[in-house]
């Protein structure tokens, strides 16, 4: 039988004493927290290792004994320590000794209450006892051959170091009968700037807490709920912006302590990235009303509408030609031109009409990037969306317009064929047409079909436009719910400490000798950061279409609407 010892690599120095931590029999492995020096009495001993399993309701108790002999090895100590494996009875009894600077140690066994006694191989590991504390052992995503086990095992360690937090609050300045060694035993870890900030937080949070309840009483008012509000509410995706930080700030301010390690990176991952989506929003706001870049941008917005408006007119001159040598059907292609052309002089009657009151609108708008870059971009995105409305009627009307040509090319086909649709059944059925009918249907299908090719062009050029609007506001979008959902506080974990995600373990075998134990070396393996960021990834508020290429396709040969995006509860055409 293998007896696995973690040992930590800072008690290597410590005085002689006794083995205190935790024995996990399941695995036959003794995972030992701190050395506790002489002199000491062993009634007092017991009665704070049972103050320590009554606050972290860990099974810690004696495991053993501890040499360290920097001189010559002292008389008597040996058997004396012997002796001590009568006062405090755990089977088996470990004995560690280290004689001098050697690094080489003595590891025996000692089973006083067993009928036969067998030597039982030990194998001395050592581990870094800070390291494995701080740190948070995830699962692995693959859980095939056994690894899910292991990683139980190597649980059952993490989670006896963590939980033994108040076993390391002792350190040797204290005044306390007994004297421990561990990682913290030269002076507990502290910062007096993380006290005061912990101090603060109180008060702020609550004062943020009482705001938030107001913002979002205002916001579940019913005078919002009214149409066009709703409307507005659910098309604008600022207001889904705001939205969505507003459930980030009600997570951060809740007085509610993290009951896992999960929660808590979620909590701190908002926390970065609040903070730095405003960091980032406040740069580009100070960039904006440096040099008067604000009047800049509106003179040069009046001229960029005009010639884009400029450019469909001449695209619909084309079209109302002979584009690329089509021969299209001319009364047809004159009204649509016609029709689409009279929309986009009402579209610069607009703009202009807007023009005096763009630089004041973009004043304003700037100011909004103190509350993060990402509604700065929502807003962007929003204008974008305005500026382009006629494109979007035009591939609206383009869309529908193909559509109905489409719809009506099958009816009438089945129709030829003795076929009808049946509404209720929601199935193809058979039906005898009369003369008439059939006339009539023939004379509808050749007039539809010779009229295809000129509805069809108009909803191809219309439909690339607003594809070029489209992957101009998806990409904005996409970079939104790339600083809404990327974990940044955990990424820069993983940069600067990247023990503390640590996905598994590695032994290293270190310098044997003959007659000694086994020596091995715990490493923590960190979690890559395709791991980092698949584990810790924020939700964001929109949802991209998962539609495949094939059913794209079959929307835009049918005319059915494409959007961008859809938000949640919105259904898609």
């Amino acid at each position: 039988m293998v007896l696995k010892v973690f040992f930590p690599s800072c008690c290597s120095l410590a005085d002689s004493g006794i083995l205190i931590g935790r024995w996990l029999s399941e695995q036959s492995s003794a995972v030992v927290l701190a050395v506790v020096h002489f002199p000491f009495i062993p009634v007092q001993v017991k009665q704070y290792l049972g103050e320590v399993q009554h606050m972290t309701k860990v099974s810690v108790s004696v495991l053993g004994s501890w040499s360290n002999s920097k001189q010559e090895k002292e008389e008597g100590l040996s058997e004396f320590l012997e002796d001590l494996g009568t006062i405090f009875s755990h089977e088996p009894w470990i004995q560690i000794s280290k004689e001098g600077d050697s690094k080489f140690w003595s590891c025996s066994t000692l089973q006083k209450h067993s009928s036969s006694p067998k030597e039982e191989e030990v194998i001395l590991v050592y581990y870094d006892q800070r390291k494995v504390m701080l740190s948070h052992l995830h699962p692995p995503l693959d859980t095939a051959d056994g690894r899910a086990e292991d990683a139980s095992k190597l649980s059952a360690i993490f989670d006896t170091v963590a939980r033994s937090r108040v076993l390391f609050m002792t350190d040797r300045y204290d005044e306390g009968p007994i004297k421990l060694t561990h990682w913290q035993s030269e002076g507990v870890e502290a910062s007096i700037i993380v006290e005061l900030l912990k101090q603060a937080s109180v008060p702020a949070c609550m004062l943020l807490t009482f705001l938030l309840s107001l913002v979002s009483g205002i916001c579940r008012s019913r005078v919002l709920k009214f149409w066009p509000l709703s409307f507005l509410r659910s098309k604008l995706s600022t207001c889904e912006q705001l939205g969505h930080r507003l459930q980030h700030l009600q997570v951060i301010s809740s007085n509610k302590k993290a009951q896992t390690q999960t929660q808590l990176m979620r909590k701190a991952n908002i926390f970065v990235s609040l903070l730095i989506d405003v960091a980032l929003g406040i740069l580009l706001m100070t960039w904006l009303y440096r040099k008067n870049r604000i009047g800049h941008l509106a003179d040069t917005l009046i001229p960029v509408a005009d010639h884009v408006a400029e450019e469909l007119q001449d695209l619909l001159q084309w079209l109302m030609g002979a584009p690329a040598g089509l021969k299209m059907n001319r009364a047809l292609d004159q009204v649509l031109g016609r029709f689409f052309l009279y929309h986009i002089h009402l579209w610069i009657s607009y703009i202009h009409l807007m023009s005096p009151f763009i630089e004041m609108i973009l004043w304003y708008v700037g100011l909004s990037a103190c509350l993060g870059l990402t509604v700065a971009l929502c807003i962007l995105s929003d204008i974008i969306a305005l500026l382009t409305f006629h494109i979007y009627c035009f591939y609206v009307y383009g869309a529908r317009l193909y559509c109905l040509k489409i719809y009506g090319l099958s009816s009438l086909w089945r129709l030829f064929r003795g076929k009808k649709w049946n509404v209720l059944r929601q199935r193809v059925d058979s039906c005898s047409y009369d003369l008439d009918q059939l006339f009539i249907g023939t004379l509808l299908f050749t007039i539809l079909l010779f009229l295809l090719p000129t509805t069809a062009l108009y909803y191809l050029v219309f439909t690339l436009l607003r594809l070029l609007v489209v992957i101009v506001q998806g990409l904005i979008h996409l970079l939104v719910d790339l600083i809404d959902s990327l974990p940044l506080y955990s990424l820069i974990l993983r940069l600067c400490r990247s023990y503390r995600l640590a996905a598994g373990v590695k032994f290293r075998v270190l310098e044997q000798q003959d007659g000694k134990p086994l020596r091995l070396l715990m490493q923590i393996n960190p979690l890559s950061y395709g791991a980092v960021v698949q584990t810790y990834r924020l939700p964001t508020y929109s949802c991209y279409p998962k539609d495949s290429w094939a059913s794209l396709c079959k929307k835009l040969f049918l005319g059915k609407l494409i959007y961008p995006w859809k938000h949640k509860g919105e259904k898609q055409d």
